[in-house]
């Protein structure tokens, strides 16, 4: 039997004012942005639609800890509505990028680790709220 492969995938992204939004990822946050609705930068895609009502637009809440992970880790202190992997380097040149345009930068970058591995994460949110987390991973150098 063939192996089934999945495509590209595109997040759907509701918001209270398309016009505003797609200034928004184009303009502070440089993605590539078209009539549709789509907002491209790179492998990360959000297609931007008109919620019919602007409290429709509803990102996510934060997610309960847990402690069944294969690490100590808990799980995020905050809700992510996308999460995209960069390099060490890169994310912080992106905050650094998104921030002298007006961004808005939710959480600045930290760092942790959990197990043999350490991270560094930063969250960018967009008007309505939703939050994109840039995170980097490296093995632990201690």
């Amino acid at each position: 039997m063939p192996e089934i492969k999945l495509g590209r995938t595109f997040q759907v992204r509701l918001v209270s004012d398309l016009a505003k939004s797609q200034a928004y990822y184009r303009d502070i946050l440089g993605y590539k942005v078209d009539g549709w609705g789509h907002a491209e930068r790179d492998d990360m895609v959000f297609i931007l639609q008109q919620a019919v009502n602007g409290t429709d637009a509803v990102p996510n809440a934060a997610a309960r800890k847990r402690t069944d992970y294969p690490t100590e880790w808990e799980g995020p202190p905050h809700g992510w509505d996308s999460f995209t992997h960069v390099s060490w380097d890169d994310l912080d040149m992106f905050v650094e990028e998104v921030r002298g345009r007006g961004g808005i930068i939710a959480v600045e970058p930290y760092t942790d680790s959990h197990g043999k591995w350490e991270f560094k994460n930063a969250i960018i949110q967009d008007p309505d709220g939703y939050r994109l987390v840039l995170g980097a991973m490296r093995e632990s150098r201690q």
